[in-house]
């Protein structure tokens, strides 16, 4: 994309237009209707502004640019200085890697065109937005922006995830508590407390004592410089919400351990003093003091989650010195948008577009484009990539910071995630993706987003060495994390990124942060339940296939085909070790086969897939609901009786499944005295006959029984499957 570029840096000599000798002069850019100005310095007659403008090229509205010097008028209308034309045709090209123009003096001229008193240094050149100037230009797509932090809030950022850690803390045992009732039987228990996370031990064993043994441990997130000390208090508990504190001490997280493998030597507890509770601070604490013994260490050879692992754009430890290098990089160019849908209809405008884009820590921003629907940014990063089964996702907002002065949320549009794994290398992907919105009225189609996309490897022998290698640091198979702790820790992880990214200046908020993180992924959703159910039905169409094909086959349907897989089976029964080279060439030759139909761009979000066109809104209402439930009684009461008829169905698989392996359990088990005789005496049987009888043969006689003539076969169940439906279950001993 070209851009006009103009850079005010300073003017001289400027006169003075007040009666008291002074001067407020400011800079006022104008190209057609669009109009750009500097700060107001007040009393300066050689101000500084080093300023630079920018004009997309598309929207030039003019054949002249006009600056102009003006002084700033309290009473009303401004004076104007001097100022100077430049003739667009004539203004220079530059692209990077040309050095930066110079800027130049000009001298200022009045209406009629005649030489004044003062000069201004500037440079105009025609450029991209690769040019170093562009990031921080003002631009003439953001005219509308209303004050210097909404202008701030339009322009393209790169941002970095803080570096996340795991603290381990482990809350052994104390000694020598001091109850403040030495009346009543102390309760004693420990609270951990870092920031915004706080954790809790059972009381301590044995009940009553002094010096109660806990052996609890808990972990934490912490981020980067480690300034948030872990406050740690031991508590009794008085009753039901009531904790009178023990003792307590503060530890900074330099007292931790830094672990960055498990081969490292293990951590030694250590004991601390426990500082008494005191109404007066001033008071002089004796020599006597409790003791807590804490193991706490940094666990470096994790790798923090802050996203859901099916889509994770980071899978690398959290140590650098265990990192594996990278193999490859990953080029992204957010080109533009069409057929947005109206954001701001009901105030008169349109909408106000920006990307934001997610890979491994590193996020990026594009500029704001105000007020369109078929935005245009043109925009290229770059990422490192040193796993290739990890997705990036890129999200269009509408920023709603324009013009506002309240502190309104951005909306979403639209998602796109693309999977590195899915791309072909050194191959430039350039699609429209459509982006789809789900809320509470329904599925909308917001638009699409023009994007492409290069994963270039530099590393071919380590990309494909990695497809067998786990897919997470060591730690996490070596000391793994429990699943409840892990979703516990992920919600903390997200929680530190988006206070943190959200106090950059200009912040990403919040909303924004959340919504690529997927906070709320992990509530329930009827809709959700009924995509992933249909998911796991989906897997077993290629049984039921094989299954049709099958009793197609046993039924002589074809009764070439069955002779001819007479005949296969019959060689392979001959030739067994033909068995297994058979399989594998068979798949060879469907991979080989299916690679004319493989897919020719990443996929898309699927809307039949996650059941997203056809929901009901009252599913799609609860889904969107808060946590607690907002809705009103008779709604929620409602939705339970569903949940309730839901749980049923599902109830009565979960036992359908229990009975069926109850069953083959009770073969062996003498619960039914007659059915366990007949099975094992029929057992001896079969071991006999197999023992005598050569393993071919058996396996001709079961295949020609199995696949016999239809008019040998009879419509009632067969005698094994009779005999294993009357085995008992434990499903009458249930009340």
């Amino acid at each position: 994309m070209r851009f006009l570029y103009v850079h005010v840096v300073k003017a001289k000599d400027l006169p003075a237009v007040s009666a008291a000798g002074t001067i407020d002069p400011f800079v006022e850019v104008k190209l057609g209707n669009f109009k750009g100005t500097t700060p107001v310095l007040g009393g300066n007659h050689n101000p500084s502004w080093k300023q630079v403008f920018a004009f997309s090229a598309t929207h030039l509205q003019a054949h002249v640019l006009e600056v102009a010097v003006k002084a700033k008028d309290l009473a009303g209308g401004d004076d104007l200085i001097g100022r100077v034309g430049f003739d667009l045709s004539e203004v220079p090209i530059r692209v990077p890697p040309d050095s930066p123009l110079a800027p130049q003096w000009y001298r200022l001229e009045n209406k009629r065109g005649e030489k004044t008193r003062g000069e201004i240094m500037l440079s105009v050149w025609l450029g991209t937005q690769a040019d170093e100037a562009f990031p921080d230009a003002w631009h003439s797509d953001a005219h509308a922006a209303a004050g210097p932090g909404a202008v701030a809030s339009t322009r393209a950022k790169v941002y970095f995830s803080p570096k996340l850690v795991y603290l381990r803390v482990a809350a052994i045992g104390a000694q020598d508590l001091v109850p403040l009732d030495a009346s009543r039987p102390a309760n004693a228990c420990v609270k951990l407390q870092l920031a915004g996370q706080v954790r809790r031990t059972r009381p301590g064993a044995p009940p009553g004592t002094l010096n109660p043994i806990w052996n609890e441990e808990f972990m934490f997130v912490v981020s980067e410089p480690f300034d948030e000390p872990l406050f740690v208090t031991v508590e009794d508990r008085v009753g039901p919400g009531r904790d009178e504190p023990l003792g307590r001490i503060m530890l900074p997280l330099n007292a931790a351990m830094p672990r960055h493998d498990h081969f490292g030597k293990p951590v030694e507890p250590r004991w601390y003093s426990l500082a008494r509770p005191s109404d007066d601070p001033d008071k002089k604490e004796g020599k006597f003091a409790s003791k807590i013994q804490l193991r706490m260490s940094l666990d470096f050879g994790y790798h923090v989650l802050d996203e859901s692992t099916y889509y994770s754009s980071d899978l690398q430890p959290s140590s650098k010195h265990t990192r594996k290098p990278s193999i490859g990089i990953l080029e992204l160019g957010i080109l533009g948008a069409r057929n947005l849908i109206p954001m701001k209809g009901k105030d008169g405008r349109t909408t106000d577009a920006y990307c934001v884009a997610k890979y491994g820590p590193k996020w990026v921003r594009t500029r704001t484009i105000l007020n369109t629907l078929n935005p245009q940014w043109n925009e290229q990063y770059t990422w490192e990539v040193f796993d290739p089964c990890t997705v990036i996702t890129v999200v269009v907002f509408d920023n709603n910071q324009i013009g506002k002065n309240g502190d309104a949320r951005d909306e979403s549009i639209g998602k796109v995630r693309i999977r590195l794994s899915t791309l072909e290398t050194d191959r430039v992907y350039t699609h429209f993706y459509p982006l789809l919105a789900l809320k509470p009225s329904g599925l909308k189609k917001t638009g699409e987003l023009h994007l492409a996309v290069r994963f270039t490897c530099t590393a071919w022998v380590n990309m494909i060495a990695l497809y067998g290698r786990p897919l997470l640091p060591k730690m996490h198979y070596t000391q793994p994390i429990s699943v409840m702790q892990l979703d516990y820790l992920r919600h903390q992880a997200m929680q530190i990124v988006a206070a943190r990214l959200s106090r950059a200046e200009p912040p990403l908020r919040r909303e924004v942060v959340e919504y690529m993180l997927d906070v709320g992924s992990h509530m329930f959703s009827l809709r959700r339940s009924k995509a992933n159910f249909y998911r796991i039905t989906s897997l077993f169409c290629g049984f039921a296939a094989t299954a049709k094909w099958y009793d197609g086959i046993r039924s002589w349907r074809n009764p070439i085909t069955t002779v001819l897989v007479h005949m296969l089976f019959l060689i392979l029964i001959c030739y067994p070790e033909l068995i297994l080279p058979t399989i594998f060439l068979y798949m060879f030759m469907i991979g080989l086969w299916n690679y004319r139909y493989r897919p020719r761009h990443p996929p898309y979000m699927d809307t039949k897939l996650c059941h997203a066109e056809f929901t009901n809104p009252d599913e799609l209402d609860e889904e969107f609901d808060s946590f607690p439930s907002s809705r009103p009684a008779d709604i929620v009461r409602m939705r339970y009786d569903r949940l309730r008829s839901v749980g049923g169905r599902v109830q009565t698989v979960v036992g359908d499944l229990a009975t069926q392996g109850e069953r083959a359990h009770a073969l062996l088990s003498w619960r039914d005295p007659r059915a366990t005789a007949i099975f094992i005496f029929l057992s001896l049987v079969v071991a006999i006959v197999l023992y005598v009888t050569p393993f071919q043969v058996l396996l001709v006689i079961a295949m020609l029984y199995l696949l016999r003539h239809p008019r040998f076969r009879s419509r009632m169940p067969s005698v094994p499957f009779n005999f294993y439906r009357r085995l008992p279950a434990k499903s009458d001993m249930l009340l």
